[in-house]
């Protein structure tokens, strides 16, 4: 990401956040003179408490030094979470930029990995890389999603199939927020690999082609492990519920596991494992 993206990144989300705030919650009048949603530029400057026009050449993009001092203010001002916060760190400070020069190395699973993955019999899990690029996955997540193994590797990305593929696109009850979800995570890894050209051409590509995707990209959601129950209505299995775990894993290569767990109570697990044994038994 070269300063001209990285500066138009924070401003498109500076302006999405303040868009998102509600006069009222602030205890400013809502009033009728508003032509835009959210607060007014200069409200958010007086809450971070600093001129307006200095937060307006922010907002605008404009390359004006920055301090944590202040983006803390101004994260307060406009009702950012940790991770939101992280996000404009990135952009603002670009504290990060060597990381993402970095060359990336073809990610591949360890044996421990590979391990866990097998354990998890009836969670079905998903393992992928910073550009949310598939690079593994258990026997139960085939089952439950599709069979990755038929995709092309260069098309495992998980991005690209919640969007592109028919299958996914109709096994969440909702799959706005299904995809929300992944677009959040998604977005985290962009503002922290900066120099990784491949972001703004992947995003560049996908928001040419899905006009879906670009409507909930401009969202400007922004979470590292979002944890939400998923309702699917699987065509072989019917109604399943699970809880989404997100979890980074520690080491050299920046891989995450996105887990399953069907929800306690509920006959999910049981389909799943009917599921898979008559699966088994047909391919027999």
């Amino acid at each position: 990401m070269n300063d001209k993206t990285r500066l138009e990144a924070l401003s498109t989300f500076l302006k999405t956040k303040r868009a998102q705030i509600k006069p009222e919650t602030i205890g400013l009048p809502t009033g009728t003179r508003r032509r835009t949603p959210g607060l007014r530029r200069e409200e958010v400057a007086q809450l971070a408490g600093v001129s307006t026009t200095w937060y307006t050449w922010l907002e605008q993009g404009r390359d004006i030094k920055v301090s944590s001092v202040v983006l803390e203010c101004i994260s307060t001002a406009l009702q950012l979470n940790n991770d939101e916060k992280d996000y404009l760190y990135d952009l603002a400070l670009e504290v990060k930029s060597e990381i993402a020069h970095q060359k990336k190395e073809q990610s591949k699973l360890t044996p421990s990995l590979e391990k866990i993955l097998t354990e998890l019999t009836y969670c079905p899990t998903i393992v992928t890389d910073r550009h949310c690029h598939i690079v593994g996955w258990n026997p139960a997540a085939a089952h439950v999603f599709l069979n990755f193994e038929q995709v092309p590797e260069h098309e495992r990305n998980l991005i690209r199939l919640v969007f592109t593929r028919k299958e996914l696109k109709t096994l969440a009850v909702n799959w706005e927020h299904f995809a929300k979800g992944f677009l959040a995570i998604f977005r985290t890894y962009y503002g922290h690999y900066l120099g990784d050209g491949w972001y703004n051409q992947f995003i560049k590509e996908m928001s040419e082609s899905h006009p879906e995707f670009q409507a909930l990209w401009q969202e400007s959601q922004v979470s590292k492990a979002p944890e939400m129950m998923i309702e699917f209505r699987h065509a072989k299995a019917g109604k399943m519920l699970f809880n989404l775990t997100s979890l980074q894993v520690q080491g050299e290569m920046d891989l995450r596991c996105s887990i399953y767990t069907p929800v306690e109570e509920t006959d999910t697990e049981n389909k799943l494992k009917r599921l898979m044994k008559r699966i088994s038994v047909e391919k027999g």
